[in-house]
């Protein structure tokens, strides 16, 4: 993982833009040319659209091509630059899920230790409802201790969906090779 500077003297860029995918419409966003949201339609926690920037697919080339492959079955583990704005927990939690292997889930509780805080899973959960890039950041492979799918801010629908198309593939090799820019 990388650091993003502290502090910046100019405010961030935003752009844009939407695309359509097996699970409706999916709006990226990058926050200076790095892809920082993944949004699907109602999902909870989605800020207005007025704070996507302006439209503009130029930043999304890669993240459109990678997204298809998965979305094809040809790709198991994404390889992007994000630039994630959260809490160090939240990021924390965030940085925990890029380590859920393809076609594999975690419960929270499983989250939570290997964080290093046992009993912290309800925080492991909000943390994970806030996930701003949903899909490359899978916290759709997050389930209740039981099995039970509980919660996401993409809709219980989606998420049963996407564990069904990841369960069919072919498997997947570890750690997504994704960078992170906090």
């Amino acid at each position: 993982m990388t650091a993003t500077p502290a502090a910046t003297t100019t405010p961030a860029a935003t752009q844009h833009t939407v695309v359509d995918s097996p699970y409706g419409p999916l709006t990226l966003v990058a926050t200076d040319g790095v892809l920082s949201a993944l949004y699907m339609t109602d999902q909870r926690h989605r800020p207005p659209e007025e704070t996507f920037g302006v439209p503009d697919p130029e930043p999304f080339g890669e993240v459109i091509r990678q997204l298809g492959e998965y979305f094809t079955g040809d790709r198991t583990a994404f390889d992007l630059p994000l630039n994630l704005a959260g809490t160090p927990f939240q990021r924390s939690v965030w940085a925990e899920l890029l380590k859920i292997p393809y076609g594999e889930t975690r419960t929270y509780g499983e989250l939570a230790e290997e964080l290093g805080k046992p009993g912290a899973s309800r925080a492991v959960g909000l943390a994970n409802g806030k996930n701003p890039v949903g899909i490359i950041v899978p916290c759709h492979r997050v389930i209740g201790a039981s099995g039970s799918l509980t919660g996401y801010g993409g809709g219980l629908d989606r998420k049963q969906r996407l564990l069904a198309f990841e369960s069919g593939g072919s498997g997947g090799s570890g750690e997504d090779g994704v960078q992170v820019l906090f």
